[in-house]
């Protein structure tokens, strides 16, 4: 996919793996807009940020709009999430509903919601050789298949991007637009920075090869594989180096 003088959307891309691929993208030649809700301290490398919260029709609108004033919307990756831990009977009672509503929104309804409209604005794009007139990305998870204790609301989310990725792919086919999942495994990311350094250590030593936690570039260059390669449709790529949670 030949992103030059196009551009792009990520949410969530003001830090974590979502800068790496902002990064990416402008290596690409795309204007990419960061829809976050936060734009942070890091270096957007001349990316237009646009405060966004992910389950808001007119912020996720607004940034679509930035992005098409500034060329065709041809790529759009959410990175945007959240995730929290707790048990669904815990030592003071069930889990917390809002809690547990609050990560599907966000994750789930969220991507969604980055998925309905920027597929409208791609729909009219002129088309490529092969038909293509863009590519939609979502993060995943491996806890969408092997969730830990403390994963039920994070584990759903991530599952039902899973199951969102082949319908809306064959559904947006007929436009020419893809729908891709990455589901990446432990990744360094800001919030795994929060972590105990032996936690860190001790999970990287989980990881069969290589011995080591992801880096976000190496998720950035998942997404720039799904852009240059348009049989790449339909489906969730486990990036993980290996790792199957027990």
């Amino acid at each position: 996919m030949d992103l030059v003088a196009k551009s792009a959307v990520v949410t969530g891309g003001a830090s974590g793996l979502g800068l790496s691929v902002v990064r990416a993208l402008q290596g690409k030649g795309a204007k990419v807009v960061v829809a976050d809700v936060q734009r942070g301290s890091n270096d957007l490398g001349g990316a237009q940020f646009v405060e966004c919260d992910v389950t808001s029709h007119d912020a996720v609108q607004k940034a679509i709009d930035v992005a098409v004033d500034q060329g065709p919307l041809w790529a759009v990756v959410c990175c945007a999430g959240i995730g929290t831990a707790n048990k669904i009977i815990g030592k003071d009672g069930p889990q917390n509903l809002e809690d547990f509503n609050r990560v599907l929104q966000v994750n789930l309804l969220g991507s969604f919601n980055a998925l309905r409209l920027a597929a409208w604005a791609m729909k009219d794009n002129k088309p490529d050789a092969d038909g293509q007139r863009g590519a939609i990305v979502f993060t995943a998870s491996i806890a969408a298949f092997e969730g830990q204790v403390g994963q039920v609301a994070y584990s759903a989310s991530k599952g039902g991007i899973v199951g969102m990725v082949l319908p809306a792919a064959r559904e947006l086919a007929r436009s020419g637009i893809r729908v891709v999942a990455i589901a990446p495994g432990i990744f360094d990311t800001p919030m795994l920075a929060k972590v105990p350094e032996n936690v860190r250590k001790s999970l990287a030593q989980g990881v069969p090869f290589p011995k080591r936690l992801g880096k976000p570039e190496e998720f950035a260059s998942m997404v720039e594989t799904i852009m240059d390669n348009t049989m790449i449709n339909g489906i969730t790529l486990r990036l993980d180096g290996a790792l199957r949670m027990i």
